[in-house]
Formats: structure tokens, sequence, C-alpha cells
């Protein structure tokens, strides 16, 4: 039995544990510690490819696991958070209950998203459209701000909260070039945006914390145009 083959499929496994756990968490209230569940995903997901790469075992079943995987803790558990967040914010207001249905959004609109990817041949080193991990980390970013800064919570808005998810699964189906945290090797020749990027976030996450989340988020987006700007101004 060749155990390497099966170390990528282990790894993407435990992150749709993580998905399951973050799932019972929000069903408890704990939005918390949902979020904390959906970063360490995000850390099982970012090393089932590294591994795949690594070990030179990647198929076709790695990467159909990969994608159901990614739908349950990148799509389902961030619709599921929003649409408590929604809920939560219109106590305040004269707004129907089913106004949180539109949290559903993001899990269908993920879904989207996970299937245009695997049958799109552009997307094979890098991506187009926001990816359902960058996607989940912004929802999910927004319990734990709210823990760091208790007083924001005043702030918590239905109207805000229904225009960002709009906004995010709008980014999800985008034709937007995004580069992907794919290291084939760790050399600074190919890497430098890579480099720049998780020097960049680490140094947001210092500073800010949980609030230096969304902010790096959108500094992908950010790094990720200037990028595609270059490069078309390169080849003409």
């Amino acid at each position: 039995m060749n155990i390497k083959k099966h170390i990528p499929n282990a790894i993407t496994c435990c992150n749709l544990l993580c998905g399951c756990l973050a799932i019972v968490q929000i069903f408890g209230g704990n939005l918390v510690y949902a979020a904390y569940l959906v970063g360490l995903a995000a850390v099982f997901d970012f090393f089932d490819g590294f591994a795949a790469r690594m070990l030179k075992v990647s198929s076709p079943i790695g990467k159909d696991l990969d994608s159901l995987a990614d739908m349950v803790t990148f799509g389902v558990v961030p619709g599921l958070v929003m649409f408590k967040l929604i809920q939560l914010s219109i106590v305040n207001y004269t707004l129907p209950i089913t106004i949180s249905y539109i949290a559903f959004l993001i899990p269908i609109f993920s879904a989207l998203r996970l299937a245009k990817f695997n049958n799109d041949t552009r997307q094979t080193e890098s991506f187009i459209g926001l990816n359902t991990p960058a996607n989940s980390m912004v929802i999910c970013s927004i319990p734990l701000i709210f823990k760091q800064y208790p007083n924001l919570e005043t702030l918590l808005n239905p109207y805000v909260l229904c225009v960002l998810s709009v906004g995010l699964i709008l980014l999800l189906v985008s034709e937007i070039p995004i580069f992907a945290l794919k290291f084939k090797h760790f050399k600074w020749n190919g890497n430098e945006i890579r480099f720049v990027f998780l020097g960049l976030s680490l140094l947001m996450l210092i500073t800010l914390q949980f609030l230096g989340i969304p902010l790096i988020i959108i500094m992908y987006v950010l790094l990720s145009l200037l990028t595609n700007y270059l490069a078309k101004r390169k080849v003409s």
C-alpha cells in the first residue's frame, strides 16, 4: 500500500472535519470558535495542495475531494455565519427575519465558483474570481473583529451585511484574475508577488490582529489587479 499518495487527501479530510465542527459551533451560537476552525481549515487547504505537488501524487479524485471539502468549509460555513450575523443585527430594525436568507446566496455562489474552477482550464496556475477560502475568511473575521473590539458591535447593520454578502458573491464569479499561493519552489524569482503578499499580511496581522484579515483580502485583490495590469503592459 502506497501511503504517500493518501497524505494530501488525509489533509483535505482534516479541512472537511474543521468545516463540520464549525457548523456545530454555529448551531451552538459560538461564531468565534467557528471562525477559528475556518482559519485552521484554511491552513489544511493550503497544505493539501502543497503536499500533492511536493509528493507528486495529485489525482482527479484529490481535486474533487478538495472541492467537496471547500464547499462545506468555505461555502456552507460562511453562509451560516452571515445568516446568524444578519439575524442578530435585525433585532433593532423593523425588518422581516427572511432578509437573513440572503446569506444563503453565499454557499450557492461558492458552489458555482468551485464548479467553474474545476472546469476552467485558465485556472490551473491562478484563479479567475475570488477563491472561496478568501471569501470565507472575510466573513468569518467579522465575529473575531467584534471580539477584539466589542464597541463595534453597535455598528452591526443588516443593510451593510446584505450589501457585503452581495459584493462578495459577485467577486466569487467575477472575471478578475487572482494569483494563487501555490509554491512550486521557494526561490524569490517567480514567487515575488507571493512573498510580498505574505510579508505584508504577516505585518498586518501583527499590528491589526483580526481587523487585518479583511484588509489582507482587499490587498490580495488589489495586488492581483496590479500584477495583471503590469503583465499586460509588459506584453504590449
